[in-house]
């Protein structure tokens, strides 16, 4: 068995040999080395990282980590989990496990037999994976930080080159000696795959031969990494999972370990051309389709066979993923204890962008650390969309609030709501029949991503049909913290978590939770000083980013409660305000109220509520309602373009 060193460098190697062991149990030998290997968050680090790393410097059939969001999931295919090799030179045979592996290998003097009654045929689950969608450059930074300092420089790879046969372990389920023996037919000579005298190592693809020029991505191919925010950059991923297939989900953040695979010969690209002949045009233009989309260039899409896996429950490299760890723990207790300090830097902060408007400035807070804690039936408990109306018509007090906003949460996206966008965009994801895949969408976001609709950008116009939809998926994520994925024949809601911030002159033509209208302190408004003077604040250490940050992603993660003497109380509360006139205090009005109380117990640190809190609370609603009643809002040019 290779060192304790080389688990990074030659996993395979240790794979194998714990196969050789011929023990019924090594697949869990497998599962229990490199758990205990990575059981030590440090040595996890350690481990080179697909999402900073150039591919080309990572070594081929080493341990990678890779940060991502789960954008799709593939049918399950079927591999040579079990393979039998000969011996040239003594026929002597022997079995290789195929696990963790695309292609199939053995070296010069060796014959793969793919007919022989050993092989044994696994399944696994394939999932397609983007980087997380809107993850701002503080958080990107903060991690390639990480990476560079933790992480161990690789092997030189030619130290450990051999020149090796390679085939393709993936099964055409339309082969028939795939249903009847598990074996593998084209390119086959006598049931074995023979190495030509004095060649290079063979490679093969699933259905054709191997060509590096096009699985390196030639001139004359396209590859559609369905991102769901047009423009991003980064490494999109096929992630082969093998022993917990059903534990992940679309749109969910996850953080794998596993073995890089970027053989060229996985590629297939096609066209019409190549395949005429082969049946009817259509069919066969679907087939390529599919072949493409499932097979990119692995230069472009390398694969990686996960190992280890973690669920992130947020993407911030500076906070423990587990706040019940002993250093979450900690974290969480000085962040409480210094709650107050760090309310009041954040609140000046946002009341400076917010032309000194205070009370926004509150309810910004509690906007940007509501989440959804549980549901009960349709409802998700615990979000607080807000709509700041009296917004300035000035794009620079939009990109500057964006731009502050950008630089406290982990996760944010602005989106203008121009009627170019609305007409175009595409925002739900929809199932692509023909390259059998989920085409993304720009709602296709994972949880506490923060969105910011800047609705001082639409103009009046007419909203096509794509614009009606685009309007009601944006209410029904808003409204019910879900997005309909189109699968065409029907629709299936997919619950999601994301703080959604709408910035209007007038009241929103979207629903919300809750409506602030902005009165600025400063008749004159010069945002470049605006701008200036909190980037000087925090550049002098005034202000404490770094806290900030941490202020934001904890205190949504915290259980909150109420004890049941402050529940009588405020259950009297309720019946005695509904005495005089039960308008003044609705059902819903009471409801509000309690997200409000229970957000702002938490940005003060007090993860229980107390009665002055609610007291305070409930003056902070009563000055947002009577400035509501006094504002005179003009006419919404938002409300005339969707008519």
């Amino acid at each position: 068995m290779p060192g304790i060193d080389d688990w990074v460098n030659l996993p395979l190697d240790i794979v194998q040999s714990l196969f050789d062991a011929k023990n019924k149990e090594w697949s869990n030998n497998v599962d229990g080395f490199f758990k205990n290997r990575l059981s030590d968050f440090t040595a996890w680090q350690r481990i080179p990282s697909l999402n900073h790393t150039p591919l080309h410097t990572l070594k081929p059939n080493s341990l990678v980590r890779f940060r991502c969001m789960v954008q799709d999931m593939f049918d399950p295919e079927f591999y040579l989990g079990v393979y039998e090799v000969q011996n040239k030179s003594s026929n002597s045979t022997f079995l290789k496990t195929g696990k963790y592996q695309d292609v199939a290998e053995c070296s010069r003097d060796q014959l793969i037999n793919l007919e022989s009654r050993q092989n044994v045929t696994w399944d696994r689950q394939t999932l397609y994976c983007v980087p997380i969608p809107a993850e701002n450059e503080w958080i990107k930074q903060g991690y390639a930080e990480t990476s560079q300092q933790m992480t161990c420089p690789p092997l030189d790879p030619s130290s450990s080159s051999t020149s090796r046969v390679k085939r393709a372990l993936d099964i055409d389920e339309s082969s028939p000696s795939a249903s009847q023996d598990s074996s593998v037919t084209p390119h086959q000579n006598g049931g074995e795959v023979a190495m030509e005298n004095g060649g290079d190592a063979e490679k093969r693809s699933r259905t054709t031969d191997g060509d590096e020029g096009t699985a390196g991505g030639g001139a004359n191919t396209t590859v559609d990494l369905n991102f769901p925010i047009p423009g991003e950059k980064g490494t999109a991923c096929l992630v082969k999972v093998y022993d917990q297939i059903d534990v992940f989900r679309v749109a969910e953040m996850v953080e794998f370990v596993g073995v890089l695979s970027v053989d060229p010969s996985l590629a297939h690209f096609a066209d019409s051309e190549q395949e005429s002949g082969l049946g009817d045009a259509v069919e066969s233009m679907e087939c390529i389709e599919e072949q493409n989309a499932h097979s990119p260039p692995p230069s472009l899409v390398p694969r990686l066979h996960v190992i280890a896996s973690r669920k992130l429950s947020h993407n911030n490299p500076h906070i423990p993923d587990d706040i019940n760890s002993i250093m979450g723990k900690s974290l969480v207790e000085n962040t409480l204890k210094e709650a107050g300090v760090i309310r009041d830097q954040l609140r000046w902060l946002l009341s400076q962008v917010l032309l000194c408007d205070a009370l926004t400035a509150d309810y910004l807070i509690l906007h940007l650390l509501s989440s959804v804690y549980a549901r009960r039936e349709v409802c998700a408990l615990g979000k607080l969309s807000l709509n700041l109306t009296g917004i300035p018509q000035d794009p620079e007090f939009v990109a500057t609030l964006y731009a502050l906003i950008e630089q406290l949460v982990s996760k944010s996206h602005l989106l203008p709501l121009t009627l170019s966008n609305m007409n175009k965009l595409k925002l739900t994801p929809k199932k692509d029949y023909t390259a059998n895949r989920l085409k993304s969408g720009l709602l296709q976001l994972t949880d506490r991503t923060h969105l910011v609709l800047d609705e001082t950008a639409l103009q009046p116009g007419q909203l096509d049909a794509n614009g009606v939809m685009n309007l009601a998926a944006l209410g029904n994520i808003i409204s019910w913290q879900k997005v309909d994925y189109d699968f065409n024949y029907h629709k299936t809601e997919f619950h999601t978590n994301v703080g959604v911030l709408v910035l209007s002159d007038a009241k929103s033509i979207l629903p919300t939770d809750c409506r602030v209208h902005l009165q600025p302190k400063r008749d004159q408004v010069n945002m470049t000083e605006v701008k200036a003077s909190v980037q000087e604040a925090l550049k002098s250490g005034t202000i404490n980013l770094d806290k900030i940050r941490t202020f934001l992603e904890v205190l949504p993660l915290l259980e909150y409660t109420m004890s049941e003497d402050v529940q009588k109380f405020v259950e009297e509360d309720f019946v005695e305000a509904r005495k005089g006139d039960p308008n003044k205090m609705t059902p819903e009005d009471f409801q509000h109220l309690l997200v409000i109380t229970r957000l702002l117990s938490l940005s003060l640190g007090q993860p229980s509520l107390t009665r002055q809190i609610w007291e305070r609370a409930k003056r902070m609603e009563a000055e947002r309602k009577n400035r509501l009643q006094s504002a005179t809002l003009p006419a919404s040019s938002a409300a005339t373009a969707a008519q």
